[in-house]
């Protein structure tokens, strides 16, 4: 941003000055152009220096809004990426907004991707989830045969296979994985789903505060989603915050009854974000009852007893029946902003 300003500055200050050259060469004395110059070349040197330096003002301007040590930043044509790490602890930030925390981001991820393969899933179609924690669990979880991941900015993608490999376990670079750049929607739209469909979908996309977010928080989403499941299929979104966000939360799980599922909302405790729900959903009559698979790895968070506890809410954020969110009223979006005020 600096640099762009300062190479404009410098570009429209040397015109100006060759300009007020030419025209004024007869008006003023020697001495006035030469004092005229010398001011001109003062202030294209000052300008050039902001130039030479706009990366490291950029990067102590950068830091001061972040806690711990900025280790990569990429400013994508989606959005800002930074990794922060202090010790063991690293984050990432898209926007600003932590999206996971290496301390607790298993109990997130837990709760997120075993529920949908509670059913003996063999092919997983994963939304959003760029930075390869989701496919690093499924890839753990036994009889896993192929993960779709539809991830929309590249640089997620770059940055899950280097920076954040350690964290993910290289999960996008398996070759079970196959990595799709795209727009979610848009990729339901025209993807060539399997035949029988995939056994789950996992959405696992940013928080929607904006109306581009909105759209995949929609009955039409949700309903292009049905369309990729097989029959009996398993569908698990990543909800928000059931305390902090109630309004967003159960208009999510009105939503997604809108376009045709069954569903069974449940939350967790990640310290990092407090308060976090989900919702699980069939395309069936009776609600899905959340379980663990039976084949599951050692899991450091998630277990029966845990689950059945996820699907009890208090009576301070207890269930509610809103009208769902579509592409021409995106509820969502208000219901997001307000809910963090």
């Amino acid at each position: 941003m600096i640099r762009g300003a300062a190479v404009t500055g410098i570009v429209n200050l040397a015109a100006a000055g060759v300009v007020s050259i030419f025209l004024l060469r007869h008006v003023v004395s020697g001495r006035q152009l030469v004092t005229a110059l010398c001011a001109l070349a003062a202030a294209l040197g000052l300008i050039a220096t902001l130039l030479v330096h706009s990366h490291d003002i950029e990067t102590t301007g950068r830091q001061q809004l972040y806690a711990d040590p900025i280790i990569a930043y990429r400013h994508s044509a989606y959005q800002e990426i930074v990794v922060t790490r202090r010790g063991d602890d690293l984050r990432l930030y898209l926007d600003g907004g932590l999206q996971f925390c290496t301390r607790d981001e298993y109990r997130y991820t837990e709760s997120l991707v075993y529920p949908a393969v509670s059913d003996g899933a063999r092919s997983v179609l994963v939304l959003g989830g760029g930075d390869g924690l989701a496919a690093r669990e499924l890839l753990r979880q036994p009889g896993i045969e192929q993960i779709v991941q539809v991830e929309l900015d590249p640089a997620v993608i770059e940055l899950a296979r280097t920076t954040l490999r350690d964290v993910n376990a290289g999960s996008l670079d398996n070759p079970r994985v196959h990595v799709v750049i795209d727009d979610a929607m848009s990729w339901l739209r025209g993807a060539a789903v399997p035949p029988a469909g995939f056994d789950a979908v996992i959405v696992d996309l940013r928080d929607p505060d904006t109306p581009v977010l909105g759209r995949l928080y929609s009955t039409e989403f949700y309903a292009l989603a049905a369309r990729a499941l097989a029959p009996g299929g398993l569908m698990v979104v990543q909800a928000g915050s059931p305390y902090s966000t109630p309004t967003a939360f159960w208009r999510i799980i009105s939503t997604i009854r809108s376009a045709g599922y069954a569903v069974t909302p449940y939350h967790v405790h990640v310290p990092t974000f407090g308060d976090w729900g989900f919702a699980l959903a069939r395309l069936t009559d009776i609600a899905p009852t959340p379980a663990v698979p039976s084949t599951a790895p050692a899991l450091r968070f998630l277990d029966q007893q845990v689950l059945e506890a996820a699907t009890v809410f208090s009576g301070d954020i207890r269930p509610r029946t809103l009208d769902p969110s579509t592409l021409d009223n995106p509820h969502i979006v208000e219901d997001m902003r307000h809910g963090w005020d």
